[in-house]
Order: structure tokens, then C-alpha cells, then sequence
């Protein structure tokens, strides 16, 4: 008998339906090589066409699909005209992080062969590191707390806690020991934060000093986020894992999307104790929604994170592989001329699924763990 795994789809809007289409396709075809395991897709519509048209965002039937599901594969959600009454944009997907307490945003930056790189220099063509950003709190806990006086001030309050920020540091430690393991390299975890200006940094630097001090097997580093935006453009190959707040992650995890060629090459995963959820970086892209121009890339390397993720979780090896699997039909793709638009090349959504789905045929575990 098959292994059967239950995964929730949110194609969401604009170009997510466009790249979520492929991407079950090729996670069918990963499934068919295995054979030994029956992903079965639950799809639900959520986000700002949602909002427009029955005035939720994210029903709770979705919500009680997504609490039931092994796991849950995002597209895009959020639509620039379409909005809250206080103006901020429809985002389910953050309602998720906050509903399902998936603290730790993963944020691979991963170069793939011959993308075009922005670095000269030829080491930024191997990059391999991980921003982790805490998804939960930092300067999003102010998200839909009004604090406005009048007309004449607005504020914003950021908030570090101990309960989360041990949890995010357990985790980022322990991906960094997956990561040694599997590269033979000695892992570190930087955590990167502004501890000489705010009060809440220099807490949250002491709780990773803390965890540190239980996780010798890592080396453990700090470093100033303007600083750390520096280094990323300057030696992007010396790093392992970054760890940092909410908005700091936000802001580095598009400067790292930029080191691999753009947002539609950058996958991500939001993971809790129990939950996770698995989406491209990139947003819906109204500009060439409907055009068949989207590049499926970040969402097919998600569907492969969630793969490795589901591995763990449920002790399956096949999972695990399925997800190598994937990785190794992306870069095998890229190796033979696949060139989406996005970095200049021929290639649309369709080309691009099918050169994937083509190596995936003679694709072998050709990838690290």
C-alpha cells in the first residue's frame, strides 16, 4: 500500500495559480517515480480575489483544512488594488504563519547553474546559505494593532520573545548541524541583529548567546544587520546560517533572492512544531499575470522543500528523495540551456515546467541532503 500524504493547495492569486499548476504536475511525476507514495491534494481559495468577491480573506474552512493537513503548498496572495479599509494589503499567508505559529521562515539561497549572477566574482556562482527569519512576531506583531494619533503620528511596536526566540534558535542550530553533516564543513549559525541601537536586539542577541552556549558543536557569530547587508554582497560564500527578526528576514531574503537571479528562483518554507507551509518568494505579479510569463522555479523548489520537510517529519526516506529528486531535475534543466524570461531567456511557464519535468525522467539523487 501506498503512503498517503495530505497536502492543503492555496493557488491564491495572480501568477500563484499560474506556477501552482506546474508545480503539481511535477510533484505528481515524483510521485509516479517513487512509487510509494499518494499525494493527495486538497485545493482552497484564499486571498484578495477571495476578499473581493465574499469579503474574507481566508475562510475558516480553509483554516480547519490547513489544521488538518500534512502539509500546505502556497502560490501567491495580494492584489494591489485590492485592500483592507485601513489600507494594507490582503495576506493570507501571514495569517497562516501567525494562526498556525510557524516561527521559523526559511529562506534557501541556493544558486542554480548558469543563472546569471550579479557578482563578478566566480565564488558567488556556488552559494549555498540560509536566511532563517522568525515569522511570528519582531515588527509584524503590530500587524492590525492600530496605533495612530489623530493624524499627526503613527507607531509600530516590535516584540522579541523568549518562548519564540528559543525555539527559532533551537531550529536554526540544528538545521546548521544538518548542513555540517551533510557538507562535511563546520556549520554556523550568525544571528543578525541591530543589539547596539535597541533594547529588544540586545535581548534577543542574550537568548541566542544562551542557546549558543547549549549547541558547541556550531560555531556561533553575530553580526549588525546594515553590516550584514554589506557582507552578503561582498562574500555571500562565507556564509551558513543567518538568523534575525521578522522584518530584518523580509528585507535580506529579497537581497538573497537578487544573488540567485531573482524572486522567481527564491523558494521558502514557514515552519512550526507542527505545521509548515511552502511557498515561492515572490508576489502574484500583476504586471504579467495572465501572460504565461511567470517563472515556476521558486514554487517547484518549494514543493521540494516540503518533500525533505515531510521526509523528516514522518521518517520517510522516499519523501526525502522525492524532494532530492526535484532538485536534482531543476539544476540537470538548467545545465541543458533552460533559460526562463525572467533572466532574459525564451522560456515562459510552460517551457520551463516541461524542461523540468523532462529531466525529472532521468533525474537520479545527485544532490546533497
Amino acid at each position: 500500500m501506498k503512503h498517503s500524504v495530505n497536502i492543503v493547495v492555496f493557488p491564491g492569486d495572480g501568477i500563484g495559480i499560474e506556477v501552482m499548476e506546474p508545480c503539481l504536475e511535477i510533484l505528481n511525476a515524483v510521485a509516479a517515480k517513487l512509487g510509494t507514495v499518494s499525494l493527495k491534494f486538497d485545493t482552497h481559495q484564499a486571498g484578495a480575489i477571495q476578499y473581493r468577491e465574499h469579503g474574507v480573506a481566508l475562510p475558516d474552512t480553509a483554516l480547519a483544512a490547513a489544521r488538518r493537513a500534512d502539509a500546505i503548498l502556497l502560490g501567491a496572495m495580494g492584489w494591489p488594488e485590492v485592500r483592507y479599509p485601513d489600507g494594507t494589503e490582503i495576506a493570507p499567508q501571514i495569517d497562516l504563519r501567525m494562526e498556525l505559529d510557524l516561527y521559523a521562515g526559511v529562506r534557501p539561497v541556493r544558486t542554480l547553474p548558469n543563472v546569471p549572477n550579479v557578482l563578478a566574482d566566480p565564488r558567488a556562482r556556488n552559494l549555498d546559505f540560509v536566511i532563517i527569519r522568525e515569522s511570528t512576531e519582531g515588527l509584524f506583531a503590530s500587524r492590525g494593532i492600530k496605533q495612530i494619533n489623530s493624524h499627526e503620528e503613527a507607531r509600530d511596536t516590535l516584540v522579541i520573545t523568549r518562548k519564540v526566540s528559543e525555539k527559532l534558535f533551537d531550529f536554526s542550530f540544528g538545521l546548521a548541524r544538518q548542513r555540517a553533516k551533510a557538507s562535511g564543513r563546520e556549520g554556523t549559525v550568525t544571528c543578525v541583529d541591530k543589539a547596539n541601537v535597541f533594547t529588544s536586539f540586545a535581548f534577543f542577541r542574550k537568548i541566542f548567546d544562551e542557546r549558543a552556549a547549549l549547541n558547541r558543536d556550531i560555531k556561533a557569530e553575530h553580526a549588525y544587520v546594515d553590516a550584514m547587508s554589506l557582507f552578503m554582497v561582498r562574500k555571500p560564500w562565507e556564509l551558513d546560517v543567518l538568523v534575525t527578526e521578522n522584518m530584518f528576514g523580509d528585507i535580506l531574503s529579497d537581497l538573497g533572492a537578487g544573488l540567485l537571479g531573482g524572486l522567481g528562483f527564491a523558494p521558502s518554507a514557514d515552519i512550526g512544531d507542527r505545521h509548515a507551509v511552502f511557498q515561492p518568494c515572490h508576489g502574484t505579479a500583476p504586471d504579467i499575470a495572465g501572460q504565461g510569463k511567470a517563472n515556476p522555479i521558486a514554487m517547484i523548489l518549494s514543493a521540494a522543500m516540503m518533500l525533505e520537510w515531510l521526509g523528516e517529519k514522518q521518517d520517510r526516506s522516499d519523501l526525502a528523495l522525492g524532494g532530492r529528486l526535484i532538485r536534482s531535475a531543476v539544476n540537470d534543466a538548467f545545465e541543458k540551456g533552460l533559460r526562463p524570461l525572467e533572466i532574459g531567456g525564451p522560456d515562459g511557464t510552460r517551457a520551463t515546467a516541461n524542461a523540468v519535468l523532462e529531466a525529472l525522467k532521468h533525474a537520479h539523487d545527485a544532490v546533497p541532503a
